[in-house]
């Protein structure tokens, strides 16, 4: 189910990316009284889609590097050092890119309402 949902983001006919929030939503999630097994339990979620997350063939995650590792496998040779330098730029500005979305989302929402 959260591939689906991951994939729905990137489709803006599912209005999916105004879902998309930053600190302020992880924030939000929690409930007003404090309980140790309701702390833990999203904890424990936030912890697997971060985990998830850290998969996506996104060069500056590990899972751009797993990528990296098969095609130095299948092929035998590794990528230059040029190369991996420019794909870690481009990861980073696509994370910095989405941090930047999720809590502008947060900030439009708190200015214009939900």
């Amino acid at each position: 189910g959260y591939g689906k949902q991951l994939k729905a983001i990137f489709n803006p006919e599912t209005g999916a990316y105004k879902g998309v929030g930053g600190f302020k939503a992880i924030f939000d999630i929690f409930p007003s009284t404090w309980s140790w097994e309701v702390f833990w339990n999203i904890t424990a979620l936030l912890s697997i889609m971060l985990g998830v997350m850290n998969l996506l063939p996104i060069p500056a995650l590990d899972g751009g590097h797993v990528l990296f590792l098969l095609y130095e496998m299948i092929s035998g040779r590794k990528p230059s050092d040029k190369f991996l330098e420019n794909a870690q730029m481009v990861g980073f500005v696509l994370l910095i890119s989405l941090l930047l979305f999720a809590n502008g989302n947060d900030i439009y929402k708190a200015i214009i309402g939900k």
